[in-house]
């Protein structure tokens, strides 16, 4: 809340330094009321929050100094796109450009109007004019470059076409590639099927995405059963991508009528579309989630029926803590169909989660769980793990047992599987088969660091197999180092061994890496009395009991230690 309070002082304080320089112009005087500056500084406020309605009206009652004052405009044109009132932000700018205010925002605005209303001659004449606009920054070229291409393709034959696609920036060479794949899908080349195959099998990059648009093409052609035998293909190493299992799903079910995601590659608002999504997804990835919405709201503007911009704009509002907003859009996801229900189900329990309404998460995981016809392994596994972590674990060994009865230990799930009811097992007091669990992962997978320490730290507190477990720590700390978990179960085997020395170091650095954690702190300060610390043993055993996730059993215990010290068996 207090960083909040600051950025808010600061939104404040820029407004009111730019207002400032303003004010002695007879022009601005009237604009720049008390009751119009606040009204600004809110929707200011509202754009920082992600709150474009609140933002729409109180803009909207300023007209006269949006239209003199490039933060102004910029605000104005990000809200009403945010909004999806994209006919609004294009009166709005040639309102600019009749005023030779026109920003690249605005050109690319108006650019991408005309397109959407099939106007390419039009469009492209905007396009050209954002290049000027340009500047050095790369991704505005990128941009401008792409769209005076996809435009002038309508007059170019392929070769052409392709050649031009070389003015695309030498360090956007990825970005090149995709839009090739697209300018073969668009004239229908001979090659477009290998090209398509090459970028997605790509080895140094994750094209997986573009398996979709391959099989989607294929679909187009009449050849539905070659497109779902890559389908299958691809999704045995992406088998979680949900735009491939839809498509997959659409393919096979919905006799090849219905499809939820719509693409056609020989419209060219369509392929515009995409390519917006991959720029959004890129700033996204950088964490620059407003611009990222800026031009998912475009690419959604092209292609209304392709779910990856909805659900990338949902978790762009989940990174910034907006999470109303992102609940509503994954809501709006859900009816979709199945495949996008489980999904943005499990997105909207996180949501809950985040909000401390557990028990809301689990009745809508679930009811959405109960009313899916057949469900997947994975589908199963997704629920099975969401009981774990929220501590259902007689349901979460049901079902893990099932997933255990649908496949075999060269699935790649078996080791995730055996672990996660493992771990149910033991916090049911099921030791001997949370053991059975455990090894059986481990013998599929021995380089699991986190099993690992598991099965070893239980055995240690269990008084077996610690020489043993000294052993598997040392592999588990090299695996992951400088993991406070894992180095406290080594310092914490080595205090068992009376190795009190080396003990004292592992739970030192435990201590460093977690201060907060209850269980560490009372290992170090075991660790310290035994190496006659007695002053330190304590301070530390004390700050436990200050620490809010100390559990009770555990405060009590040490309460004892600090009355008769550490009472060795």
């Amino acid at each position: 809340m207090k960083f909040k309070t600051h950025i808010y002082f600061l939104l404040y304080l820029f407004l009111f330094l730019n207002i400032s320089n303003l004010l002695y112009s007879s022009n601005y005087h009237k604009a720049y009321k008390a009751e119009n500056i606040s009204r600004y500084f809110s929707a200011a406020v509202s754009i920082y929050d992600n709150d474009y309605a609140n933002s729409y009206k109180n803009l909207k009652q300023i007209e006269n100094i949006k239209l003199n004052h490039g933060n102004f405009h910029n605000n104005y044109q990000q809200t009403l796109i945010n909004l999806g009132k994209f006919r609004e932000a294009y009166f709005f700018s040639k309102k600019l450009e009749g005023k030779n205010l026109d920003t690249f925002e605005s050109n690319l605005i108006i650019g991408v109007y005309y397109l959407k209303n099939k106007n390419s001659k039009k469009a492209q004449k905007y396009f050209k004019k954002i290049k000027d606009k340009s500047g050095k920054d790369p991704l505005k070229t990128l941009i401008s470059v792409s769209l005076i291409n996809w435009t002038s393709f309508t007059n170019l034959n392929l070769t052409d076409a392709l050649s031009l696609n070389n003015n695309i920036p030498k360090n956007f060479e990825n970005v090149k590639k995709i839009q090739n794949a697209f300018t073969h899908c668009y004239y229908s080349s001979n090659q477009t099927d290998q090209i398509f195959y090459k970028l997605h099998e790509s080895e140094e990059v994750n094209f997986s995405r573009y398996s979709f648009f391959h099989a989607n093409y294929l679909h187009s052609l009449g050849e539905g059963k070659k497109g779902e035998a890559l389908l299958e293909e691809s999704l045995k190493n992406n088998p979680r991508n949900l735009i491939l299992n839809q498509l997959k799903k659409d393919i096979k079910i919905n006799n090849n009528k219905k499809f939820v995601d719509k693409f056609d590659c020989k419209n060219i608002s369509n392929v515009i579309a995409e390519i917006f999504y991959v720029f959004a997804n890129s700033l996204s990835s950088q964490s620059i989630y407003k611009l990222s919405n800026f031009y998912l709201s475009i690419a959604k503007y092209l292609n209304p029926d392709f779910s990856s911009y909805q659900i990338l704009y949902a978790e762009n509002f989940y990174y910034e803590n907006n999470l109303d907003e992102s609940k509503k859009i994954y809501e709006n996801i859900s009816r979709k169909s199945s495949t996008y229900k489980w999904y943005a189900s499990k997105q909207i329990s996180k949501i809950f989660l985040l909000k401390k309404e557990k028990d809301k998460a689990i009745n809508l995981m679930k009811k959405t769980f109960d009313n899916m016809k057949n469900p997947s392994v994975y589908e199963i596994y997704d629920y099975a793990s969401f009981l774990r972590r929220n501590e259902k674990f007689d349901s979460c060994i049901k079902n893990y047992s099932k997933i255990l009865k649908l496949i075999d230990k060269k699935n790649s799930l078996y080791p995730k599987v055996t672990d996660g009811r493992g771990i149910c097992y033991e916090r049911t007091n099921n030791w001997k088969n949370a053991e059975k669990d455990f090894l059986n992962s481990l013998s599929v997978q021995p380089d699991q660091a986190y099993v690992i320490n598991y099965l070893a730290y239980s055995w240690i507190e269990k008084g077996i197999h610690i020489e043993r477990s000294l052993a598997m720590l040392e592999k588990a700390n090299e695996l992951k180092s400088n993991d406070g978990y894992i180095i406290d179960s080594l310092g914490w085997a080595l205090y068992k061994l009376k190795k009190y020395d080396e003990s004292e170091k592992f739970l030192r650095l435990a201590v460093q890496i977690m201060p907060s954690d209850p269980i560490v702190n009372d290992h170090y300060g075991d660790s310290l009395w035994m190496n006659k610390k007695n002053l330190q043993a304590r301070y530390y055993w004390n700050y436990v009991l200050n620490l809010e996730d100390a559990e009770e059993k555990l405060k009590n215990t040490i309460k004892k230690k600090l009355i008769f010290g550490l009472q060795l068996e």
